[in-house]
């Protein structure tokens, strides 16, 4: 890649990663005010606004920070195989994706029962109890890849291995 190209790239997935930790962020708040809140009112605007912003903030952001992530790994010197940060931080990412869309089904029904009638404090309590489990989960789950991402642990693959050593003895037989 260009220097340009890269740094685009680079800027759309920081953009895309971080975001996507705050519209976790978001999301929590608002499954936690939907679970605490007396105010049947509230309770439907919570679930709600859950999924709409699960359906067009955090999916998208979710999947726009896997796409970025992989273009960064295959257009750069860190590879997507050549070091177990990287590593982690693609198979962090893919288990966020499929948890995600597996949760999806869950949000849009309480959304809907919101949406046709009060929810009492006792509605769906697992489910939203659950929604809010895998909310906080998801959140520690995106941290994970910043901390990879800043502090960038030592230590190659064995794929990573081998590309250096070929790189090192092609350097010496031109």
């Amino acid at each position: 890649m260009t220097p340009g190209l890269r740094k685009f790239a680079l800027t759309a997935h920081v953009a895309s990663s971080v975001g996507s930790l705050g519209a976790v962020a978001g999301f929590l708040a608002l499954a936690v005010a939907g679970l605490a809140s007396k105010d049947s009112q509230m309770v439907r605007a919570c679930y709600l606004a859950m999924e709409l912003t699960a359906w067009y903030v955090i999916v998208p952001l979710v999947l726009a920070s896997l796409v970025t992530g992989l273009v960064q790994s295959l257009g750069t010197n860190w590879g997507l195989f050549r070091h177990y940060w990287v590593l982690a931080k693609l198979l962090l990412n893919v288990l966020v994706t499929i948890v995600l869309l597996l949760q999806m089904d869950g949000i849009s029904y309480v959304a809907d029962v919101a949406a046709e009638a009060t929810l009492s404090s006792t509605d769906l309590l697992g489910l939203r109890r659950s929604i809010r489990t895998h909310a906080v989960g998801g959140l520690l789950v995106l941290l994970v890849p910043v901390a990879l991402s800043l502090y960038k642990p030592r230590g190659l693959t064995r794929y990573g291995w081998r590309k250096q050593l070929e790189g090192s003895t092609a350097a010496l037989h031109p």
